[in-house]
């Protein structure tokens, strides 16, 4: 009965590998990151099918959902970085607290990743989607409360834990079976959806960045500062509403087809290299602007460096794919990017700061481009969309969940010496390892 099921999930499925592996191959001459639109459904039996629109009218308004969707990924990170400071001395947060707060969404990326698949078998995508974006409103929402008395004298700090742990539980959901629908739902406007959507995920990290202090300048209360960022979410959940609740529920089971990945060593190459940059990426997202902060940086200047170091992250995962596919192997461009974020990274904390831009800019073009680079893999290291999405999962579950002893690190290491220039130290290191290990999963091979 298992071989028969297996035998029909692959008829189902060989139209899709086909088209994903010209997916791959696009991403040659095109500046969207199709790497990243890798369907973590792939493994369904009946195949998952394309959200239920009445017409073309629904089907654009459905593409503006999920773009919006992508606008709210990111500024749960950036947000709370940008008023750190005022966070922890107001509310009076413990030194433990405060690494918690900036470990702990990024660990969950990876800790519920694995679970999205799983509820989209039950459930629907689109339903555990909208699941999803309510709670990441209830934790935008829960995170500035003051629970007071009803917990003995804590203030703020237990509904800071909660609300973000659940703002990283819900990005996780989305960040898996998000790539999935804008695939099945706008397969002929794949380049101009991936675009948006890749391109939204950025701003939405830009925006937290840069608009969060402002807003406590002029309500001088970092609370408010924070709880403006649940407004776009639940703008988009009830927008999404009644998309998801018009999808009629479908049972699918699970049949495991394509290679291991985990007992392959070129998919270990990759995902340890997925590791290292993500140690980058969220300690970039939790630490930079405190870091410029303590340099001297007011806390204005210091949000518009960091979202223009977003906004050239934006451009690096734009070019970083297309550059990449051109060749038979990566060796060369994962080795530079990888270089150029440690050693942007370096510079922000250790370099003089009247360059600041410079380095700042240095850091966002090599940390979008090694980003990108990092997922590309999952295509070009790949030869089914099977082994793609299997590869995507393992990357995700281990490079988040590892990848978050970045931020990690980079908390305990100030709270121990009040500097952060042991992290700069730490920021070379992980990023020659990351040179290292792109290299190596850079080579022309594939998993299997």
């Amino acid at each position: 009965m298992k071989d028969a099921m297996n035998a029909e999930a692959r008829k189902q499925r060989r139209r899709t590998d086909s088209g994903d592996s010209q997916g791959g191959t696009r991403a040659g001459s095109s500046l969207v990151d199709l790497s990243t639109l890798v369907d973590a459904e792939i493994d369904e039996l009946p195949a998952a099918a394309p959200t239920r629109v009445g017409s073309r009218r629904a089907l654009a308004y459905l593409g503006v959902c999920l773009v919006l969707i992508g606008l709210n990924l990111r500024s749960v990170f950036s947000s709370l970085s940008a008023v750190l400071p005022e966070v922890t001395s107001q509310a009076a947060l413990p030194g433990w607290s405060v690494v918690v707060l900036t470990t702990v969404p990024v660990t969950l990326l990876g800790v519920f990743a694995p679970l999205a698949p799983v509820l989209a078998r039950r459930f629907g995508a689109e339903r555990v989607l909208l699941g999803a974006m309510a709670l990441l409103t209830a934790g935008l929402l829960l995170r500035p409360v003051d629970t007071g008395a009803g917990t003995g004298g804590a203030g703020h700090l237990p509904a800071l834990l909660v609300g973000t742990a659940a703002c990283g539980a819900a990005i996780a959901l989305c960040n898996v079976l998000l790539p999935g629908l804008v695939k099945r739902d706008f397969p002929h406007r794949l380049g101009l959806m991936g675009g948006l959507y890749t391109t939204a995920i950025c701003a939405s990290a830009a925006l937290g960045a840069g608009f969060t202090y402002p807003v406590y300048t002029a309500t001088g209360e970092w609370t408010k500062a924070l709880w403006v960022w649940a407004l776009p979410a639940a703008v988009v959940l009830l927008l999404f509403l009644p998309v998801a609740v018009r999808q009629g529920a479908v049972r699918h089971q699970a049949v495991r087809d394509g290679v291991n990945v985990w007992r392959s060593p070129v998919a270990w190459q990759v995902t340890i290299f997925m590791v290292l940059q993500a140690m980058m990426s969220f300690s970039g997202f939790a630490w930079l602007a405190p870091i410029l902060r303590e340099r001297g940086v007011d806390g204005a200047t210091a949000g518009l460096i960091v979202a223009v170091c977003i906004v050239l992250q934006m451009l690096g995962s734009l070019f970083a794919p297309a550059l990449a596919a051109r060749f038979r192997d990566q060796r060369a461009i994962n080795t530079v990017v990888a270089l150029m974020t440690g050693g942007g990274f370096v510079l922000s904390i250790l370099g003089p700061l009247n360059l600041i831009w410079v380095w700042a800019g240095l850091l966002g073009l090599g940390q979008g481009s090694l980003t990108a680079a990092a997922l590309t893999l999952i295509m070009l290291r790949t030869r089914d969309g099977h082994t793609a999405a299997h590869l995507s999962g393992m990357m995700q579950g281990v490079g988040y969940g590892v990848g978050s002893t970045g931020t990690l690190m980079v908390g305990q290491l100030h709270q121990a010496t009040g500097s952060f220039v042991p992290a700069g130290i730490l920021f070379m290191v992980v990023g020659m390892l990351a040179a290292v290990f792109g290299y190596r999963s850079g080579r022309n091979r594939f998993v299997g």
